[in-house]
């Protein structure tokens, strides 16, 4: 049986990944994190089933999977950005690195379209790396099933990809990118629409949460920029990063105030240089998830 000190030891070197799985499965950080808990929870009561010969990993990760699957059975939570300060790999060897590509808000777009066992099978095997043995093992199901559900998943994003493969768009160096974003803040806080739509895709795509719209292509997102950014200093803004993307926080003030109050979070996708996609989050409570006060002073 694993002894407390064991347990421990295997809390510290695994909730960081098992809570970026969990993340991946449900798309949600908050559920992640309560997801997480539970794991461990479960883990903790079960020691004395574990066998030795499966890896404690192994044996986190078909808790943490099986957990994440009675969820998704209920419902599918809300997708919410991942701050990038809780992706930093962790200081033990065992760390696993997490790529943009496993982690990108198009990557999490793209496997919610996947039903739950079709998802789980994939992130085990395509992004985790386990044997089809293993994940089939980790599922309660056969190798042939596992095999089977892959297949599918893999088919169902080479059709959000027409390429034939998971194509992820190469980033500009890190320089160009925080320029990119310096001029994205400075238009926002001088109400400059115009300096805005100069950074943009053509075929930029602008996703306001929750339930607010979606506005596809230049010209649409021109408008809106147009008829929403109209009074200098209304807005203040602070870099930070989530899900290997560049995004920003946004304060606003209202009017007749002195303070600014956070308002939401906005991830930024890049491609050739300029702003192919801006994804916001109107969620005050998220801040803290950054590291970020919910108010800033002039």
């Amino acid at each position: 049986m694993v002894d407390a000190d064991t347990f421990a030891d295997l809390s510290r070197r695994y909730r960081r990944e098992l809570q970026v799985h969990c993340y991946r499965m449900l798309g949600s950080v908050d559920l992640a994190e309560e997801h997480v808990q539970e794991v461990f929870l479960r883990a903790w009561r079960g020691r004395g089933a574990f066998e030795e010969r499966a890896s404690p990993r192994t044996w986190l990760y078909r808790i943490a999977t099986n957990a994440c699957l009675d969820t998704l059975r209920r419902h599918e939570p809300s997708l919410q950005p991942y701050p990038d300060q809780l992706l930093d790999d962790g200081p033990e060897p065992e760390a696993v690195a997490v790529g943009r590509e496993t982690v990108s808000l198009a990557f999490m777009a793209a496997i919610r379209l996947l039903p739950p066992r079709q998802r789980a099978v994939f992130v085990l095997r395509d992004v985790l790396a386990f044997s089809a043995a293993e994940a089939a093992g980790l599922l309660g199901i056969g190798v042939t099933a596992a095999n089977s559900a892959l297949q599918r998943a893999r088919e169902t994003l080479r059709g959000r990809w027409p390429g034939g493969r998971l194509d992820w768009p190469a980033r500009g160096g890190d320089a160009a990118e925080r320029e990119l974003v310096r001029r994205y803040i400075e238009a926002h806080e001088t109400a400059d629409p115009e300096k805005v739509i100069a950074l943009l895709h053509e075929d930029v795509r602008l996703g306001i949460e929750p339930s607010v719209g979606v506005w596809d292509g230049r010209a649409a997102v021109s408008r809106g920029l147009r008829s929403g950014m109209n009074r200098p200093g209304r807005w203040r803004m602070v870099a930070t990063a989530a899900n290997r993307q560049p995004a920003v926080a946004a304060y606003v003030r209202a009017a007749g105030e002195s303070a600014y109050r956070a308002f939401a979070i906005i991830v930024l996708r890049v491609e050739d240089g300029r702003l192919a996609g801006i994804d916001v989050w109107e969620e005050p409570g998220m801040f803290a998830r950054f590291g970020l006060p919910d108010s800033s002073q002039p």
